[in-house]
């Protein structure tokens, strides 16, 4: 379903530019931005998945990964086609690189939908739900409304004007900071900058923040780059949760698993800066519980996505240190 996109200008000759995302895209008549699914209709941008996701379910809200958002509970999670990077590891290719078979829905259905399943919100996930700005947008309104939670879960590429009119709706973000050079962010068809400022923007506004960086050998993983990283983190809020993930081979990467005894190490180099920090896609004993950062008592232990909390009171059971955890 096509409707008229919004942050975009008309440029003259028919073609119009997106000012959605860092790309700026400069769209002729019949053509599409580098996300897939803005397209120029006669000299006219419209979002032509509104309302049209292809991959709808019920998952633990940890799988985001959000592991300090209303911890061991289930969320209402869609998605549907396009990105705005082309990442050579994308492990959602097969939708976000390509138009697939899209269902049509409203916001009222995944309203309900949410609420028979006992989820506590909806998140926007699989693609990248920039790219679906306006469906965000309404849907995130509506469930605002009903008292349920809003999450997005992104790579952080979009311009400050959009992304502060989208703010007030979203509760929680996993933010992807899938690296921290630019080199690598134009390799992967992004820019770190951008990203950077999201995650500013996004914490400074009071929106729950967690990040993800999957290491991957011989591209992301210089520990001094790395380290730079974390005390970028750090200076914004020591609290915010970092997912370091293990790569596997995806769509046109090749390489060889991430190394267990690396995963370990730039564990405990984060830690030296951060709070919280936890290891995904490995079976590495203690690195998905979540401690107190002052004792190390456990707060919530977890096996796979199986979550026992401990305590909901956002306090430590030991020494009743402040946590920062949303249940």
């Amino acid at each position: 379903m096509g409707v008229l996109a919004r942050h975009w200008e008309q440029s003259g000759g028919g073609d119009v530019t997106c000012r959605l995302c860092p790309h700026m895209c400069r769209i002729s008549k019949g053509e599409t931005g580098i996300c897939l699914i803005r397209r120029n209709i006669d000299g006219m941008l419209q979002q032509t998945a509104y309302g049209e996701p292809c991959s709808v379910s019920v998952d633990p809200v940890e799988k985001k990964p959000l592991y300090h958002f209303h911890p061991g509970k289930d969320i209402l999670s869609v998605g549907t086609n396009g990105c705005n990077m082309r990442c050579r590891h994308c492990q959602n290719w097969q939708i976000s690189t390509k138009e697939t078979t899209r269902q049509s829905t409203t916001p009222e259905r995944l309203l309900r939908l949410s609420k028979a399943n006992n989820s506590f919100g909806i998140a926007y996930t699989y693609n990248e739900p920039i790219v679906w700005y306006e469906f965000i947008y309404d849907c995130a309104k509506i469930f605002r409304e009903a008292g349920q939670a809003n999450v997005m879960v992104t790579n952080g590429q979009i311009n400050n004007a959009p992304l502060k009119e989208l703010l007030p709706f979203i509760d929680a973000m996993n933010i992807d900071i899938k690296g921290f050079t630019e080199k690598f962010y134009k390799d992967e068809g992004g820019y770190l900058r951008t990203t950077l400022d999201t995650i500013e923007t996004s914490a400074k506004a009071g929106t729950h923040i967690e990040l993800t960086n999957l290491l991957i050998p011989g591209l992301n993983d210089n520990i001094e780059t790395f380290k730079k990283m974390c005390i970028f983190i750090a200076d914004i809020d020591k609290n915010i949760p970092l997912h370091i993930s293990r790569y596997f081979p995806q769509h046109k990467s090749s390489l060889s698993i991430t190394n267990e005894s690396t995963l370990k190490d730039f564990r405990k180099l984060a830690m030296q800066y951060l709070n919280y920090v936890y290891v995904g896609n490995a079976s590495i004993p203690g690195t998905s519980d979540t401690k107190c950062p002052q004792c190390g008592e456990i707060i919530i232990k977890r096996n796979g996505y199986y979550t026992q909390c401990l305590t909901e009171d956002n306090k430590c059971t030991k020494c009743s240190t402040s946590l920062s955890i949303h249940f």
